[in-house]
């Protein structure tokens, strides 16, 4: 039904590449189409898989290492895109938005789990009303508050604080059928500003279980993976029947975790990981073959597109780079009865109270940029240059944001080795993957970011990407592998 011209190698022929040069709007880049000689072929779903913390040289370190892996077979049959950029800030939020919306934070309005438009808003395991549930609910006393058009306070759920549609949204206009598994009950904000978006949504709490163990990380993923073997099959997270999704998938923690543990992370600056981290790596690929032994075993391989990516890369993977600084320095700088809200990881975000103090706020803090572990610090103007956004204008747009040397983390707290949400290389060079059996390998090494996931889900189910808000405003091109 949703018959595509998606340009695969026919069985016997001689693998023909071509490249068209065409402008792209964004940033004034050349990207390069890969038209591949075609086969028809009819796409029927898109299952969209995050690796939280996969880099793209984990991809190349692991599948070196172990050729006969699923991840390596997956790239004889995939288009390997090499030179992809996470959104920033390279937080969750933000990078899932970023690939069911198209859109940059400030379009999508979403900068951080932890933001400030003129109140904290926190969209973590604090909303819960027992946290230490797998099954936790959303406290709705703990939900934020906006005054409504009559001036009544009403509580925000997730869905609602995005400003924009989702491929979710997109998809259920045109009768297909969603669903989602995600670490929290707040990744709702998958639904979309209707709230409608996903058919089958499930966010299982991470926080139940001791998430800075790997074992338990584990064994908590294998949540996920049910539920996407349970969708595979044609059956809800509950198992009542159900339609096999058009566009489904989730996020896996495990390597994350393991990137971050004192005892996983890296052996050296080449990401040769640690046993425990490679440990975590093999465990996703065994993932990796349940989804395709499924899919096959259900006859859904050929018609179906797997999109393997990551919301967030992790910094650094050079342990020797590890520098922690304590946060309190930063406040110190700017004066906590200045701040509204400061948001640390290996980035730092500062919501002020006033934003006419951004401008001697950013001046401390550069004049102590070597002290405080500083490589930019962006406010103003060039907050506006790098992020397409006004604080003035824009309330969910943070005053001052900074980026750090590689390996500053800002926390005194020994409990993890690297952290994300940061604006260097460790936190954003992640790969997209995009597999399906009748594609003939190819690497693509052109410049793209991940937020062309969202147009591309949507290109190969036979709908035009531009339904998308953010594809529209951000100017999103689709991956440069499809003919429009």
């Amino acid at each position: 039904p949703y018959k595509k011209i998606i340009e695969y190698p026919e069985k016997h022929e001689v693998h023909k590449v071509h490249h068209e040069v065409h402008e792209v709007d964004e940033d004034e880049v050349k990207v390069h189409k890969v038209h591949i000689e075609k086969e028809e072929c009819d796409i029927e779903r898109v299952l969209l898989i995050s690796i939280d913390g996969l880099h793209k040289v984990d991809v190349d370190v692991f599948t070196k290492a172990n050729p006969k892996s699923t991840l390596a077979t997956i790239l004889k049959n995939s288009i390997y895109f090499t030179n992809v950029k996470d959104s920033l800030p390279t937080d969750s939020f933000p990078g899932l938005m970023a690939q069911i919306t198209g859109g940059k934070p400030a379009t999508t309005g979403v900068w951080y789990d932890n933001s400030c438009p003129g109140y904290n808003v926190l969209w973590d395991e604090t909303l819960d009303l027992d946290q230490t549930k797998l099954n936790a609910t959303i406290n709705q006393t703990a939900l934020p508050e906006r005054l409504d058009e009559n001036g009544t306070c009403v509580k925000v759920q997730p869905w609602d604080f995005l400003r924009v549609n989702t491929i979710f949204e997109v998809a259920k206009k045109h009768n297909l059928t969603t669903a989602w598994v995600d670490k929290l009950p707040a990744y709702s904000i998958v639904n979309g500003p209707s709230g409608k978006g996903v058919d089958d949504f499930w966010g299982p709490e991470i926080a139940s279980i001791n998430k800075t163990n790997v074992t338990q990380v584990e064994q908590y993923d294998n949540n996920h993976t049910v539920a996407i073997l349970n969708w595979i099959n044609g059956r809800r997270v509950n198992g009542s029947s159900f339609n096999v999704p058009n566009i489904f998938g989730g996020n896996f923690q495990t390597v994350s975790v393991a990137q971050k543990s004192t005892a996983g992370g890296y052996k050296d600056a080449k990401a040769t990981p640690s046993s425990v981290l490679e440990g975590a790596f093999k465990y996703v690929d065994g993932i990796l073959k349940k989804f395709l032994d499924e899919l096959k075993k259900k006859d859904l391989e050929d018609d179906t597109i797997i999109v393997i990516s990551a919301k967030h890369g992790q910094s650094p993977i050079n342990k020797k780079l590890l520098h922690r600084i304590n946060d309190t320095y930063l406040t110190s700088q700017v004066g906590a009865d200045k701040i509204n809200q400061l948001t640390t990881d290996d980035v730092a975000l500062f919501w002020l109270k006033d934003h006419n103090d951004s401008s001697a706020a950013a001046a401390s803090l550069n004049k102590n940029k070597t002290h405080l572990g500083i490589t930019t610090v962006y406010e103003g103007k060039t907050l506006k240059s790098e992020f397409g956004c006004d604080p003035k204008n824009d309330t969910r747009c943070p005053d001052i944001a900074i980026k750090v040397k590689p390996g500053v983390i800002y926390s005194t707290s020994t409990a993890k080795i690297a952290e994300h949400g940061g604006f260097n290389e460790d936190d954003y060079h992640v790969p997209i993957i995009v597999y399906n059996p009748k594609i003939k390998g190819k690497q693509c090494d052109d410049k793209i970011e991940t937020r062309s996931i969202a147009p591309f889900i949507l290109s190969v189910l036979g709908i035009d990407g531009k339904e998308l808000e953010a594809v529209v405003k951000d100017k999103t091109p689709n991956l440069p592998i499809f003919k429009k």
